[in-house]
């Protein structure tokens, strides 16, 4: 969502140094904003050797060509405590979590958005692939249109980079309050703008892996946290057949991280199908169609968000997704005997992983998600 304004409102750009943001500060300076480049310092861990100095460069690089302030903004202390300490304590409950969420929520649209504010700025903007719109809704509860206009937030047009699985968590206020300029832009079409702005980050590869801190194997990472502790790998029918340094490293549907010792008939790929925390084993199968754990038409939500400030119409059929760039899926939304919310899909959802993300959609709109329980 961008203002055709000339007002000089203040935007403040979460630039990663990334083509996305770089582009997104750029869009923004040429429609007139007042814009100012903020690079985001997270927490990162020693024994890793990490690109935020580069990143930084860029950035700051990026803000000199668009002649525009540029600021870096200490909110490791954030990062530390709502997404690496939060992801080491899912791992040891033995859940999957996804820390681009809890990044988005506590880092991006908390420490950054809230400093923001209080610096007198009229908005925050980011290079995700996200739109923001202010209609007028239908209440669930007065089923008719509300007095007041809602800011909703929609897929972005490029359906092969669409983040808004990751911002299920935002607010009316945040909404209220961000532009993402490259919400309605393909991603070759952002590269070649980007070129045509003279970026240095028009070339620039996409990041991976873990928010800010980039590509890690998970499993090295968390050996600095969580002691390794062997374990055994079973087949289908019980027996012994390898061995394993933790279960609570490990992910259903996944062919890597342990040790088959038996010899085996071919040489086909094991996957996880399913795992036991508690006696600290995990069963294993050539045959990835018999991945089972939480194989399950319900998925159980918790820590629900309802991005319009009110819970969606019970009584539609929306779609949504366990896991990012998944296909969206058929399902209604119940509340159970404890007042708490499940995703009844009309088809069974195959590996359905404890600590991730659940986000439903009505077509294009994102109403909102939770936390696969």
């Amino acid at each position: 969502m961008l203002l055709n304004s000339k007002s000089k409102l203040k935007v403040f750009v979460g630039m990663s140094g990334g083509v996305d943001s770089s582009v997104s500060a750029a869009l923004l300076k040429k429609s007139g904003y007042n814009v100012t480049g903020v690079f985001i310092k997270v927490w990162q861990p020693e024994f890793f050797e990490c690109t935020w100095k580069q990143d930084r460069l860029d950035a700051m690089r990026v803000c000199a060509k668009l002649d525009i302030p540029f600021i870096t903004l200490n909110l490791e202390k954030e990062y530390k405590k709502e997404v690496v300490d939060y992801m080491i304590r899912e791992y040891k409950n033995g859940k999957t979590p996804n820390p681009d969420v809890m990044c988005n929520k506590y880092v991006k649209f908390g420490g950054f958005f809230d400093w923001a504010m209080k610096q007198g700025a009229d908005f925050v903007a980011t290079g995700h692939y996200a739109r923001v719109v202010k209609r007028q809704v239908k209440s669930s509860k007065l089923k008719v249109k509300s007095s007041n206009s809602k800011y909703q937030l929609l897929a972005g047009d490029d359906k092969n980079k669409d983040q808004s699985y990751f911002l299920w968590t935002l607010t009316q206020k945040q909404l209220s309050k961000t532009l993402f300029p490259v919400g309605d832009i393909e991603k070759p079409e952002v590269r070649k703008l980007a070129e045509k702005f003279g970026l240095s980050t028009a070339i620039k590869k996409d990041s991976q892996g873990l928010c800010f801190i980039g590509k890690i194997d998970i499993k090295d990472f968390l050996k600095n946290y969580i002691k390794e502790k062997k374990g055994k790998v079973l087949d289908e029918n019980g027996k012994i057949i390898g061995e394993h340094d933790g279960a609570f490293y490990l992910t259903v549907g996944q062919r890597h991280g342990f040790k088959i010792t038996e010899k085996t008939p071919n040489d086909s790929p094991y996957y996880i199908i399913n795992k036991d925390i508690k006696n600290n084993t995990i069963t294993v199968s050539q045959d990835s169609r018999k991945i089972i754990e939480n194989d399950s038409k319900i998925v159980k939500l918790n820590n629900i968000n309802w991005i319009l400030g009110e819970e969606a119409d019970l009584s539609k059929k929306y779609s949504a997704r366990i896991r990012y760039r998944q296909p969206l899926e058929e399902c209604k939304i119940i509340k159970n005997s404890l007042n708490k919310f499940e995703l009844h899909f009309t088809k069974s959802q195959k590996a359905v992983t404890s600590g991730q993300s659940a986000v439903v959609y009505h077509k294009e709109v994102c109403l909102g998600g939770g936390i696969i329980s």
